[in-house]
């Protein structure tokens, strides 16, 4: 039986990469998963990967997975989605929020003068997004008193990674998961976020097979990487920890939070954390 048998879980943006990564860790500890996105056919996307598959592969590995188209710009599509898995389980154990909205362009070199304006969609599905499903998940939370909400974020937080926007929006992630923790501690429920490093996603294995010089970038040197299924591991390890509290409203680097709980990638490998050279995080818990 897994650390998460009878937990109830919700992974925005969940089609490929991190989120399917994530869903799938949470799953093969027996957590049921709402897997989240706008791919719902092959070929809608230019990646592989639908809502579909993950949550096929979420009941492969132990689980159980439901698929359930979301666009996560749409507040009526999340406002039904919530309302779904209330009606569905009347309670909701996990948040991971990870949908973001990233810009083909996001990895191309120039100022952020020499790109278009609609790449401020990171801000709509990024950070507004996280903001609208946490606003929905902490009214099933608090009234239970328990639960805990993950914010996807990165040492972009800190350190300059690709671009103004992409920044802000990762800086933003962490304040906010803070500042509602504060407003949530009193009823139980943790909110905190977490910096990922290069995860070896289907975007991210194109990227440094198509883009030259970007092995050698700081952010994106294949060496440190990890798979998208390591942070699942570690988010599954915080939401059974029955004294996540009081890591609540903290920012912390997800290859730290595995040494401490004793978890290594897929592969075995210990995943290293880039403090020493990309920064630290800010913000501690409240």
């Amino acid at each position: 039986m897994g650390v998460l048998e009878g937990k109830v879980a919700i992974v925005t943006g969940a089609s490929r990469g991190i989120g399917k990564g994530i869903a799938i860790a949470l799953a093969a500890e027996g957590a049921t998963v709402y897997v989240t996105g706008r791919t719902v056919n092959d070929g809608d996307h230019d990646l592989p990967g639908t809502v579909g598959q993950t949550a096929a592969e979420c009941t492969a590995r132990g689980g159980k997975g439901v698929a359930v188209a979301v666009d996560h710009s749409d507040d009526e599509q999340v406002a039904a989605l919530f309302d779904r898995v209330s009606a569905d389980h009347g309670r909701l154990d996990i948040l991971v929020n990870n949908a973001f909205a990233l810009p083909d362009d996001l990895t191309d070199p120039g100022g952020f003068w020499e790109k278009p304006l609609s790449n401020w969609q990171m801000v709509d599905v990024g950070v507004r997004s996280n903001f609208v499903a946490a606003w929905h998940a902490a009214k099933i939370m608090v009234p239970q008193g328990s639960g805990l909400i993950v914010a996807i974020s990165g040492y972009v937080g800190v350190s300059y990674t690709y671009g103004t926007i992409f920044g802000t929006c990762k800086s933003a992630v962490d304040r906010m998961a803070r500042d509602m923790a504060v407003e949530l501690k009193p009823h139980g429920v943790s909110s905190l976020s977490i910096w990922q490093g290069l995860t070896l996603t289907e975007r991210a294995i194109r990227n440094l097979a198509n883009i030259p010089g970007l092995e050698g970038r700081a952010a994106t040197r294949p060496e440190d990487a990890c798979t998208p299924e390591f942070p699942g591991r570690v988010i599954a390890a915080m939401a059974s920890d029955p004294e996540i509290v009081k890591r609540s409203g903290g920012t912390f680097i997800t290859a730290e939070l595995a040494q401490e709980y004793g978890i290594t990638d897929i592969d075995g490998r210990t995943i290293p954390s880039l403090r020493a050279t990309r920064g630290s995080p800010i913000w501690e818990p409240v």
